[in-house]
């Protein structure tokens, strides 16, 4: 009786440890096809882009300020008083515009009376030349003496001089008349009155201030530059000729920056500091840049190279090195350290570490780990990434 219990415990144990042995083998299976399908999708979507080499111009930042190429102070020639001032501040003033009027009619009287010298010393000098024909055909039949014939010859002389004189009387009195009418000597924006009609000014060294003109069609925008900056513009690609030197000023809230190119460098480097002075020209046809504006300067260094750029965002920074995220040929994440050099308009070169080719994922690397699988997330965003 009892090995019979025996027995039948024996077979229900043995069928309840094969039977949990199934379960266990049939759930195993289950959850590693689970898994493995589960982890075919879970290759996050990402952006990326395939690296290829572009032309970029490579640009240093200075400050600067903004120069008048021409400008010129107005102060009086003459002595008088103001008349009439014949322009509004802030006006655009062409070359030889009148912009004041001393009171011409002193200057004028001294012309007449000097256009009057002028006419009495050449009626003199039309006598003197007949006197001293005349003596010259009496001296053949020595009706008069040598003597006269010398005293009219020095006449006539004496009267050439006068004629003389008196133009140069003449002439300095009509730009005496002509200084009264102020003109402007250059073209460009002028200042306001700093005098104002009614005032006597005086003409000298200690001359007043009337206005100011300033040429604005063209600026030169001042800046200093480090020796190597120099170096590289100066040897480098443009082969000496520094004018071939790209430039760009930027304004704030202007979105398009001022295209230029450097004019001049100095003639020695400033021993304290290790930089140079530059100048740089620009056009302002939009008469924006004002003298003595302070403006951002960018300097292209010579090159123009093919070089691997990538965006900013697609490089993260690992204590003190720098890595992106390169997809394989699996679709499968791995680290790989980089060397960046200079920043270009949003994108940084990558001097190693990468080659032609190669897909790098642009955005989201901090969520990413090496050996995780990802797929790009469209076709379109790819493409869109591999244009930036």
């Amino acid at each position: 009786m009892k090995k019979a219990v025996y027995l039948v415990g024996a077979l229900l144990l043995s069928g309840a440890f094969l039977a949990v042995s199934s379960s266990f083998d049939y759930g195993g299976s289950v959850n590693a096809a689970e898994e493995h399908a589960a982890g075919a999708l879970q290759a996050m979507p990402v952006d990326m882009m395939t690296v290829k080499p572009e032309a970029v111009q490579v640009w240093s930042q200075f400050s600067g300020h903004v120069v008048a190429v021409d400008q010129a102070e107005i102060r009086p020639q003459v002595s008088g008083r103001i008349t009439e001032i014949k322009f509004e501040d802030g006006q655009y003033v062409n070359k030889d515009d009148i912009l004041l009027i001393i009171d011409p009619r002193p200057y004028e009287a001294t012309l007449t009376q000097a256009r009057a010298a002028l006419q009495k010393a050449e009626t003199d000098l039309i006598f003197a030349k007949k006197e001293y024909a005349r003596s010259q055909k009496l001296i053949k039949t020595s009706a008069v003496s040598e003597s006269l014939v010398d005293e009219r010859a020095s006449a006539q002389k004496a009267s050439e001089a006068a004629v003389l004189e008196a133009k140069a009387m003449v002439e300095k009195a009509e730009i005496d008349v002509d200084y009264a009418h102020v003109k402007a000597p250059i073209s460009g924006k002028i200042s306001r009155a700093e005098v104002t009609e009614g005032n006597l000014v005086q003409a000298g060294p200690g001359a007043p201030l009337l206005t100011s003109i300033v040429a604005d069609d063209k600026v030169y925008v001042d800046f200093e530059v480090d020796d190597q900056t120099y170096l590289e513009c100066a040897r480098g690609k443009h082969t000496g000729d520094v004018k071939t030197v790209p430039v760009r000023v930027k304004l704030a809230g202007v979105d398009e920056p001022y295209e230029g190119f450097i004019h001049s460098f100095d003639n020695r480097i400033d021993a304290a500091s290790g930089t140079i002075r530059a100048r740089a020209i620009f056009e302002n046809a939009d008469k924006m840049l004002l003298p003595g504006m302070s403006v951002s300067v960018m300097v292209g260094k010579p090159g123009g190279a093919d070089q691997i750029v990538v965006t900013e965002r697609a490089i993260g920074t690992d204590q003190d090195r720098k890595f992106v995220y390169v997809v394989d040929e699996n679709g499968m994440t791995s680290y790989r350290e980089v060397k960046i050099g200079e920043s270009v308009v949003g994108k940084r070169i990558i001097l190693s570490g990468l080659k032609a080719g190669e897909q790098v994922i642009t955005e989201g690397i901090m969520r990413l780990r090496p050996g995780m699988p990802v797929t790009a997330k469209t076709a379109e965003l790819t493409e869109n990434n591999q244009q930036k």
